[in-house]
């Protein structure tokens, strides 16, 4: 089982992930270069030790050729979003065999409009992606148009949690978007790491970060009156190196 991410900074304890994550929702956010592709990576293959079957949306429409190579394993299958006849019956062959799926897609199939349904939005309440899959949602570039496109951005995943079995990972650079404590309350695990910008959740230590070092945050797992206590440490991500 890989369950172990690395350590925390200030003890030598390991930090762990736990069953719960598969229930849960988690958020990655930092600035290039800092991590955030290598923990979703070791997320992804506890969720994946612990055979649930995982929705991996790439959001900047990578081609094949330019993924990186951690992702390309046994349980790698590649497809970019589109919204023909023949996409609909590939990825539902490979949702039916709840197959892995690494998921290009272009932010631009989202509508703009809240009264309409796009073809993206409905791919990803497919009946058998709610009742079978863990979802990461990688906005890799951070591009302006993906929060244009998906402005509705709370009301969507507040629907969209209520529907699914199995919880997400939503990795992102820091945006405004996330300050909004509603979108913080979506969220058990959250993950900080190198931001330049102290503006964001008024951390300047961030921005000293070295790569891998996140600000740790999660919700107990005992309830009190109000909500759960909120713990925080820093800790430091194994490299995951995938090697074919």
């Amino acid at each position: 089982m890989r369950d172990k991410l690395g350590k925390y900074v200030s003890s030598i304890n390991t930090l762990k992930v736990e069953e719960r994550v598969l229930f849960y929702n988690t958020l990655i956010l930092a600035e290039e270069g800092a991590g955030k592709t290598n923990l979703a990576c070791k997320i992804r293959n506890y969720i994946i030790d612990n055979g649930v079957a995982t929705l991996y949306l790439d959001f900047s429409n990578s081609d094949e050729n330019s993924i990186e190579l951690r992702y390309k394993d046994e349980h790698f299958n590649y497809i970019r979003f589109d919204e023909s006849e023949e996409f609909q019956e590939k990825f539902d062959a490979l949702v039916s065999a709840k197959k892995h799926i690494y998921m290009a897609t272009d932010p631009s199939y989202f509508s703009n409009k809240r009264d309409i349904t796009s073809k993206l939005t409905t791919t990803l309440q497919h009946k058998g992606l709610l009742e079978s899959y863990y979802y990461f949602f990688h906005d890799i570039e951070n591009l302006n148009g993906f929060y244009t496109k998906f402005e509705d951005f709370l009301l969507y995943m507040l629907n969209f949690l209520n529907l699914k079995k199995y919880g997400l990972t939503f990795l992102a650079q820091p945006h405004s978007t996330f300050e909004n404590p509603q979108i913080k309350l979506l969220f058990t695990f959250l993950y900080l790491g190198k931001c330049s910008n102290i503006e964001y959740f008024n951390t300047s230590s961030l921005k000293k970060f070295p790569k891998n070092r996140f600000f740790y945050q999660y919700r107990t797992n005992y309830h009190t009156l109000l909500f759960n206590d909120i713990k925080s440490n820093v800790v430091q991500i194994d490299e995951y190196v995938f090697e074919e």
